[in-house]
């Protein structure tokens, strides 16, 4: 089928294939694999040296998916092997004491970067998708002790970190008063979703008379760059697309308590970074452009209330898409065990 139609089950078991190769984005893990696989060979990564997803990640300006990738290939290779705690370190040089030893290292990661960090903007981004990458699996208890334990922070930082995730949504309390990440089942999907519904088409009504002159004629521009190219289009543009219409549009309405209410249901758009970076090709036209491209029209036209009707019915109809997302990294993937989070069985 095609058009804004599922793909087949040939279809999945391709983009299954990709994804499981690091097909989504090849030459960025390959990169970082090459450099790093060479920096050992030449002795400019000693034996010991640590390595960690993060800090790969923003060395060579790439997500955490292809440095991830890198890392577990080098680990196969056996030019890597399992850290203690976190991450990854250079495999001793083989023959032992005898063998020749080679330059001094400059490690691509040290421990020491975490002691002499005291502020929880340093980790909260790891910790934050960390927490959306496993969200389409399960429910997840979040332990401060053990986050602040495995971060090398205090509990205070641990703890502004924890109420950060909360205020952007991730995080809720349950009877007990423990932190916990619900996950994205079709329950908690769907309630997302009818929240916004109602919410962002009357955000959008009020930003409609406030839009700074020249914004929507940016947004369309990056929007019809996307269609023309939706067979090649990548996570990143999606999620830059998501932003611009549900985030930084909706922004301008003037009545900051409505985007405060909006807040909760937007730790959709938080986890879509997870999802559209793993399956950016569910489709074969990725629904939500002709979607967000016909809400601009109607904008552009002066057609407020009309906007404001395509934008709910946009929101309708998207908990589905998302829940297609979250099936297939559900089917795919597992995730890594983390000290601080403890999965919990859904209802």
């Amino acid at each position: 089928m095609r058009g804004t139609s599922a793909r087949t089950a040939s279809g999945d078991e391709r983009l299954s294939k990709d994804l499981l190769s690091g097909g989504l984005a090849p030459r960025l893990y390959q990169r970082a694999y090459g450099i790093i696989r060479s920096q050992i060979a030449e002795g400019v990564l000693a034996p010991g040296a640590k390595l960690t997803e993060s800090a790969v990640a923003a060395q060579f300006g790439i997500s955490r998916a292809p440095a991830r990738r890198a890392l577990a290939e080098l680990e196969r290779d056996g030019l890597l092997i399992k850290a203690a705690g976190r991450g990854y370190a250079v495999r001793p040089l083989a023959g032992g004491a005898g063998a020749v030893p080679r330059p001094a290292a400059a490690p691509v990661d040290e421990d020491v970067r975490l002691v002499s960090r005291s502020s929880w903007e340093h980790i909260y981004a790891e910790v934050e998708e960390e927490i959306i990458g496993r969200i389409s699996f399960a429910s997840w208890r979040v332990n401060e002790a053990e986050l602040a334990r495995c971060y090398r922070v205090s509990r205070t930082v641990a703890r502004d970190v924890v109420s950060r995730l909360h205020s952007r949504g991730l995080l809720r309390k349950d009877e007990r008063s423990r932190w916990y990440a619900p996950a994205l089942t079709p329950k908690h999907v769907g309630e997302l979703y009818e929240l916004r519904s109602i919410l962002e088409p009357v955000a959008l009504a009020k930003a409609a008379a406030r839009i700074p002159p020249g914004f929507l004629a940016e947004m369309r521009e990056r929007l019809e760059d996307a269609i023309a190219h939706a067979e090649t289009i990548e996570g990143p543009t999606l999620d830059r697309l998501e932003q611009d219409m549900h985030v930084t549009l909706l922004s301008h309405c003037g009545n900051h308590t409505l985007m405060q209410a909006i807040t909760m249901p937007q730790s959709l758009l938080i986890a879509h970074r997870f999802l559209y970076r793993w399956t950016p090709r569910l489709f074969e036209t990725e629904p939500f452009l002709a979607e967000h491209m016909e809400i601009l029209e109607h904008l552009g036209a002066g057609s407020v209330d009309t906007a404001a009707a395509a934008l709910e019915r946009h929101l309708k109809g998207s908990g589905s898409r998302a829940l297609a997302r979250v099936d297939v990294i559900r089917r795919e993937f597992r995730p890594e065990s983390l000290p601080y989070l403890e999965r919990l069985e859904d209802n």
